[in-house]
């Protein structure tokens, strides 16, 4: 998986969870959930359909490496095999 599906499947989530915001235009250092105002229910309900998608489980401890587009990405493409 390339930085740029993971990518897609962030937008995509992203717009299930936040059907009234624009995902794909989110920069690379913009703090997710502030950006497109999303609360801590909707953000969990996020993590848990990435965890799904991608077979990548984020732990709680983790949430604060993922804030950010880039940080995210990132992470996914580091745990994915």
């Amino acid at each position: 998986m390339n930085e740029e599906e993971i990518k897609e499947i962030i937008f995509q989530l992203l717009k299930k969870i936040a059907p009234d915001t624009e995902p794909s235009t989110l920069k690379p250092d913009e703090n997710i959930r502030e950006t497109l105002n999303i609360d801590s229910f909707d953000s969990l309900q996020f993590i848990v359909a990435l965890n799904k998608k991608t077979g990548i489980e984020i732990p709680e401890e983790d949430y604060g490496k993922t804030a950010t587009l880039q940080a995210l990405t990132a992470y996914i493409k580091n745990k994915k095999p």
